[in-house]
């Protein structure tokens, strides 16, 4: 239900004509370098929605500045997210694949929302209290308004589908109440009403270091996560030193419970081999860790190998990726801004020409 909405404006409903209901958006930030969790939790799961939908997706790098980035790292690591994106299967051919700035859009719709969006909506927003911390005040307002701009990054396109984490639920909730404020105080139909996609056998992927912590490239330690671009050596130290307990695997799932760093490293495994946690623990169950990390070991080395080397060779050429990338901007474009300049013109604004 939206909150707080004011009185109408009188007006004329206006519902976009374009395939919405098949459309999805979804965006990664190129800050750090893309993870096994991003992978497995996101990537790989939009993969097989080029099929089946009208798919957009884009490295949002607006959204990486909400905190300070290195001009040159955000440059490098905005181009080795695209090259992750499409080694990992990603066809710029079947879906739509841009950088966030490259398209205007994005920010010109972002300020209307600033202009929408309830103050009393941001502050229930948890995700900026997590990542502020306790100065608040030392944050960026760039960081507190950072859920308006996801709001526009998919009502420019009138995506009706993002695939997300369980964390990002409550974004969708506020991008939805920001449409439907923007409708009912201007009188129109226009933004759709968008729905979270949640997919994937290994939705969660967490902490070499702490099973009850999500894998993140904003983690202090290397050793907490396996990234893209870690060779084969790497990949092995990390799975031999991440963290389990005492206990043999179990012979069923239920064997898990209160066991999170033996229920990740399962579910990696089903996730890495196309399996299930129960299929594992039927062929791994009564094993001890030790035997089960180097299996565990050869399936992400040998799952990896492939996309590791097609990132190596997208980035072997920055002109080539750059020229795809600027290719899916101008599809992007295409969409977004008509629907951005019928809400410029739906708020009072005078056309650009």
């Amino acid at each position: 239900m939206t909150r707080g909405l004011g009185k109408a404006e009188t007006g004329p409903a206006i519902r976009n004509s374009e395939s919405a209901m098949s459309r999805v958006f979804s965006g990664i930030q190129p800050s750090g370098v893309p993870t096994l969790g991003n992978y497995l939790g996101a990537i790989r799961n939009w993969v097989p929605l080029q099929d089946t939908h009208e798919a957009i997706y884009c490295v949002v790098d607006l959204h990486a500045i909400t905190v300070w980035q290195d001009p040159k790292e955000l440059a490098r690591q905005t181009r080795e997210m695209a090259a992750a994106l499409i080694a990992s299967g990603l066809d710029p051919d079947r879906c739509i694949l841009f950088i966030q700035s490259h398209v205007q859009a994005h920010t010109r719709l972002a300020w209307i929302f600033n202009c929408v969006a309830r103050l009393g909506w941001l502050n229930r927003m948890t995700q900026f209290k997590d990542k502020a911390g306790k100065d608040r005040e030392a944050a960026s307002s760039g960081l507190y308004v950072y859920p308006n701009l996801m709001a526009a990054d998919i009502h420019t396109y009138h995506a009706t589908l993002v695939p997300v984490g369980e964390d990002q639920k409550q974004h969708l909730e506020l991008a939805n109440d920001i449409g439907e404020k923007f409708n009912h105080d201007y009188g129109v139909d226009f933004f759709p009403r968008i729905e979270p996609l949640i997919q994937g056998v290994a939705a969660r992927v967490m902490s070499l270091r702490d099973g009850t912590k999500k894998m993140s490239k904003s983690d202090p330690s290397d050793q907490s996560r396996i990234n893209l671009t870690d060779d084969a050596d790497a990949v092995a130290l990390k799975i031999r030193r991440a963290k389990t307990d005492p206990e043999p695997l179990p012979g069923s799932e239920a064997g898990l419970e209160g066991r999170p760093e033996a229920r990740n490293l399962v579910g990696i495994l089903a996730a890495v081999t196309g399996t299930t946690p129960a299929e594992v623990l039927r062929d791994h169950g009564g094993k001890g860790f030790g035997a089960f990390k180097e299996v565990l070991a050869e399936a992400l080395v040998a799952h990896l190998g492939p996309i590791q080397a097609e990132m190596k060779r997208l980035l072997a050429d920055p002109a080539a990726l750059d020229g795809l990338l600027r290719k899916g901007a101008d599809r992007a474009e295409a969409i977004a801004t008509p629907i951005c300049e019928k809400a410029e013109e739906l708020v009072g604004f005078l056309p650009r020409r």
